[in-house]
Order: structure tokens, then C-alpha cells, then sequence
């Protein structure tokens, strides 16, 4: 039997005005959603442990398996894990996004926690210029993806700066930066490497781009999980845009299938997931295929594009490997990390609604997938790192 989980981060939102009371999922055209759900088992998973922040690195780990209160460390090293970072055990691994600020003083605002969505192509040659002019023993400057970057202090882990608390950006779009830079000041080392950073980002000879200032933030030790294969029993790969998807696939020793055109937006290439997807299935056991759109559109707090989003996660990646799935054996599994609620424009902490489709699964009998349909079958996982192996005993996968 063939596994698909398809994940469409930050899809679950609450109920709209401008949508006549009706959330993005309930606004959205999901004919091949609803279908899996009405023949397949609906619920719902609390996929972020309480006390731990709702963000895709804690979620998608716990999607996985792998339980976050256990395996976490932080957002960077996963990341970093996708990249394949040579790192000692006391380095501390930041995510660095490239960030808009209205200034950056206690007076200023988060304006763009990804600078208008800056590409790579333009991002890259900024960080490598931030490495060339910034970097040193202590700290190195590592590109990554469109906004998306990683900033490596060597034995960093030893000192205090391991406990600061840093807002995520996307957290607070037009919020005060005040707490943060309050925070970062209690590291006078990082404090410099941040002005310094912003006075080159400033000369317009090295950057044309939005963005005015970097962001460190989800530090960590580096990351150690359990192998995929030997937890779940199945050869697995994951298909994703983003760096954290690949970094955990990475770490768990499944296999990370790149795809070109893939951007994490509503213009990303879903016909290369699919057939990625459908082409690692036919030797093997497990895709897990992710996509950023919906949680991306929700951050910006369009309603419209989440909707359009998800809409096109419907027919563009689960219509497709539905039809050339058809005459196959298959499960599937459905679902979001996390709610990105437009009203929010960042990441809380209700439990996801999913599908579990495939032999074996007793129908639901609901007419269509949302977060209202999936809290009315009663069916709760309290521990979202569950619902994977929930699902392979269902699917009678796993004992």
C-alpha cells in the first residue's frame, strides 16, 4: 500500500466576516478533500504540545512522529540539518530571517518579516556579502532560501544567549520590535552584529532589495532524530519549498526530493510535487508533501489568496495524485500543521482537523472537510506526534 500525507501548512483559520462567517476551508472549493473526508475517518490532532510555540518546526516534527517536547531544539537547527551544516554539539543554530523594519530602535514596528518575499537569487548574494564583511570566528552567515537563512555562533550553546527569547517575525508584523531589541541587548555580541548588519544592508551599492535589517531568532543545539524507516517501517521521502520540511526529512534519514520551481507561495510548482511524488511511490512506501501557500497567504492576512490557496492544494495536488492513484492501492492522510487564522496573520494553537483515508477506514459520512466538520465527529488526538502511527494501525501499517 502506498502512503500519501499531504500537509497544507496553516490551512485551518477561524470564521471570516468578509466570508460571511465561514472560515478559508469552508470558503474554499475542496471537492477532492471533502470527498476523502465523507469515506474516510475525520478528527482532529493538537499537533503543538502546550507550552511550546505554534510554529510549523514543532507541528510538521510532530507530524511525522516524532514527538517535539522530546526531539526539539529550536527552528534554526532544523534548517540547518537541511543544509547539512558541519556543526559541533555546543553550536547554537539561529534562524536569521532578512526583515522590513520601520527603524530599528525601540520606536520601530516589524514592517515585512520577509521583505517582500525577497528571491533567493537576490537573498543569497546578500547573506554571502553579510558572511564576507561580518563573518568570524564566532559567527558565520549561511544563505539559505528567499528570506529564509541560518546564523551559526560557534559554542554558542554555552553561553546565555542560549535562553534569549526572540520574538519570530512573522509574529509580529506591524508590532512594536521594542521586547526584541530589549532581549537582543542582553548579548552585546549579537547586539553589534545586528547594527553592523543593518549599516551594510543600508548601502545601496550592495543592496537595492526591502530589506533594512536582519532577524535572529529560533536558536538551537543541532538536531538528532530517530530514523523514519525504523519508526514507521515505511521508506519515506518529503517534498517541500522550505528548508525546515527538507531539515526534517534530513535528520530522520528519509529521502528530500528537491523541486525546481517549488517557492512556498501560490506560484509554486504543483505539478513537479505530484510527479515527484507519484515517481518516488512506485518503488517505495511514503510521500509527505507540503505545501507553504495557505500559511503564507495567512501571515499576509488575505483572505481571498488563503482561499485561492487552498483551493488550489485541492485541485492541483490532491485531484491529480487522486486520479493516478485510482486504480492503486493507496491511503491518505490530510491535513495542516497548524491554524494561520487571517484575523491573527500568525500561527495558534488549536488542534488541525485531518482526514485518514484508506482500507480499512470506517466513512465519516460528513459532506465536507473543515474545521467544523472535523471538531462534530468528536474524534481528538491530544498528542499530535500520534497521528501518524494512529493512522498506520487504522490502515492496519502498523500493530
Amino acid at each position: 500500500m502506498k502512503v500519501l500525507y499531504l500537509i497544507a501548512d496553516g490551512m485551518g483559520g477561524w470564521p471570516l466576516e468578509e466570508l460571511g462567517g465561514k472560515t478559508t476551508m469552508e470558503a474554499a472549493h475542496t471537492p477532492n478533500m471533502d470527498a476523502l473526508a465523507k469515506t474516510g475517518i475525520v478528527g482532529r490532532a493538537q499537533t503543538v504540545p502546550k507550552g511550546m510555540p505554534p510554529g510549523s518546526d514543532v507541528a510538521n516534527m510532530a507530524l511525522l512522529g516524532f514527538d517535539p517536547a522530546v526531539y526539539h531544539t529550536g527552528r534554526g537547527p532544523i534548517e540547518a540539518a537541511a543544509q547539512g551544516l558541519k556543526l559541533g554539539p555546543d553550536d547554537l543554530v539561529w534562524r536569521l530571517n532578512l526583515v522590513t523594519v520601520s527603524k530599528l530602535t525601540i520606536d520601530g514596528f516589524m514592517r515585512d518579516y520577509s521583505s517582500g518575499h525577497i528571491s533567493s537569487d537576490i537573498s543569497r548574494p546578500l547573506v554571502s556579502t553579510l558572511q564576507e564583511k561580518l563573518g568570524n570566528d564566532t559567527y558565520t552567515f549561511h544563505p539559505g532560501v528567499q528570506y529564509r537563512h541560518l546564523l551559526v555562533q560557534r559554542n554558542g550553546a554555552l553561553t546565555e544567549d542560549a535562553a534569549l527569547t526572540i520574538n519570530p517575525p512573522h509574529d509580529i508584523t506591524d508590532k512594536s520590535i521594542k521586547p526584541d531589541l530589549r532581549t537582543f541587548s542582553k548579548s552585546p555580541f549579537l547586539w553589534d552584529l545586528i547594527f553592523e548588519a543593518k549599516e551594510l544592508l543600508e548601502d545601496r551599492d550592495i543592496n537595492a532589495s526591502m530589506a533594512n535589517s536582519i532577524w535572529p531568532w529560533g536558536q538551537g543545539r543541532p538536531l538528532n532524530l530517530p530514523d523514519f524507516t525504523e519508526n514507521s517501517g515505511m521508506k519515506g521521502a518529503v517534498i517541500s519549498a522550505v528548508d525546515l520540511i527538507k531539515g526534517l526529512g534530513n535528520a530522520s534519514g528519509m529521502d528530500v526530493i528537491d523541486i525546481e520551481g517549488a517557492t512556498g507561495l501560490l506560484d509554486t510548482n504543483y505539478q513537479g510535487k505530484v510527479d515527484a511524488a507519484l515517481d518516488f511511490l512506485r518503488e517505495n512506501d511514503f510521500v509527505f508533501v507540503h505545501l507553504e501557500g495557505p500559511d503564507e497567504c495567512g501571515h499576509g492576512g488575505n483572505a481571498a489568496d488563503k482561499v485561492e490557496a487552498i483551493s488550489r492544494f485541492d485541485a492541483r495536488v490532491v485531484a491529480p495524485l487522486r486520479k493516478a492513484l485510482r486504480d492503486e492501492e493507496t491511503a491518505w492522510i490530510v491535513t495542516c500543521d497548524h491554524f494561520t487564522p487571517i484575523v491573527e496573520r500568525t500561527h495558534t494553537m488549536d488542534p488541525v482537523p485531518f482526514i485518514i483515508n484508506g482500507p480499512g477506514c470506517e466513512a465519516s459520512g460528513i459532506e465536507s472537510f473543515s474545521e467544523k466538520s472535523a471538531d462534530s465527529t468528536g474524534l481528538t488526538l491530544d498528542n499530535g506526534h500520534e497521528l501518524l502511527s494512529f493512522a498506520l494501525k487504522k490502515l492496519g501499517l502498523k500493530k
